[in-house]
């Protein structure tokens, strides 16, 4: 490929990197930040696949690629159209192929001037994803190119193996927390984190489950966290605002939601009379995984009736539908004979308002 080859001539993603002679990582940053094999990605590229995890109807994806000898890599960021069946739109990823052809040529590391500058700015399929999702990101890779963490990783990790969280919380950066929860599985970090939970201040809980909902970790701090989640739940039915620090907990367990011990603990908060949307929101959004069977899935629908909120019956339902893990799910749930007349006249609003 020459840097005046056509972009018709690139076929996908994958092979306009190749071609740039680039080293290069995916992940996906739509609802999670997890790692994108290549060979899923290939797949999903050709419409072999539907895209595994969508986000509001877009693939949303981070690639990092270098050249060999550089120290550094770029970035882009990805946000590609999908259809209804969740296959990649050919028309928006050859679009932006070739906007990225016509900037840049064969060499995507080249030094750009003003006008490619421009040309790349104007891409319509970049976007930024929430800071917390980035600081994940930049940790997950350093990790993956195996270079050192950044300056804030030292003080968090001393400040989880103190004995006073309560007041000390100030010096901690969020970058710092990314870095140790991205390397959890390193040294003693679990074990230091595990001993500092039920005391961290929710100005430190906050970022930290956000970080960790994308991580998968020991059994030993699901175990922490689901009996964290646990104690919250049995407050928040005595002090309502307890449930603040509920969300958070269950979020962090999302890329653990098919543990078993996950699954037990979402059924329990099924069986309660009341579920705030909060709850409802964070497992249709993050754990997700822990719904893919038909009894927890029709509980949890007949939870979001309870809320009298039809929108966001139909928001949700769309969205869970349209995760190729759910699909056939909701589909048994749409079918069940077991499925209250209250699920059965929303969703048959909901085809008929489709």
């Amino acid at each position: 490929m020459t840097d005046t080859a056509p972009a018709e001539n690139i076929a996908t993603l994958s092979e306009l990197l190749k071609i740039s002679g680039s080293q290069y990582r995916l992940y996906d940053i739509g609802r999670l930040v997890t790692k994108l094999p290549k060979e899923q990605f290939e797949k999903v590229e050709l419409n072999q696949l539907p895209y595994p995890t969508p986000t509001q109807g877009h693939a949303c994806i981070a690639i990092a690629f270098w050249q060999k000898q550089a120290s550094q890599p770029y970035l882009w960021l990805l946000k590609l159209p999908l259809d209804e069946r969740g296959l990649l739109n050919q028309g928006a990823r050859n679009h932006f192929i070739s906007i990225i052809v016509d900037a840049l040529g064969a060499d995507l590391t080249q030094e750009t001037s003003k006008k490619q500058e421009e040309l790349l700015k104007s891409n319509p399929y970049l976007f930024t994803p929430a800071q917390y999702k980035l600081a994940s990101l930049n940790s997950k890779i350093k990790v993956d190119l195996k270079q050192p963490p950044s300056e804030y990783f030292s003080p968090f990790k001393h400040y989880l193996s103190q004995e006073n969280h309560a007041d000390n919380w100030q010096g901690v950066g969020v970058q710092g927390i990314t870095d140790l929860i991205a390397r959890i599985k390193q040294d003693n970090h679990s074990e230091l984190l595990v001993k500092a939970l039920p005391h961290l201040p929710e100005e430190v809980l906050s970022p930290v489950c956000s970080a960790l909902e994308n991580e998968q970790y020991p059994v030993a701090l699901i175990d922490a966290l689901v009996s964290s989640l646990t104690n919250a739940l049995a407050s928040a039915s005595i002090k309502p605002e307890a449930t603040v620090r509920a969300a958070p907990l269950l979020r962090a367990l999302a890329a653990n939601s098919q543990h078993i011990h996950v699954k037990a603990v979402v059924a329990k908060i099924l069986t309660q009379q009341q579920v705030s949307s909060e709850l409802l929101i964070t497992l249709s959004s993050r754990c997700w995984q822990a719904l893919a069977d038909e009894k927890t899935l029709m509980a949890y629908f007949e939870h979001l009736l309870t809320n009298d909120d039809l929108a966001m019956f139909a928001s949700i339902f769309k969205d869970l539908v349209a995760i190729p893990l759910m699909r056939p799910v909701v589909f048994l749930c749409i079918r069940s004979e077991n499925r209250s007349p209250a699920l059965a006249q929303a969703i048959g609003q909901l085809f008929r308002q489709t």
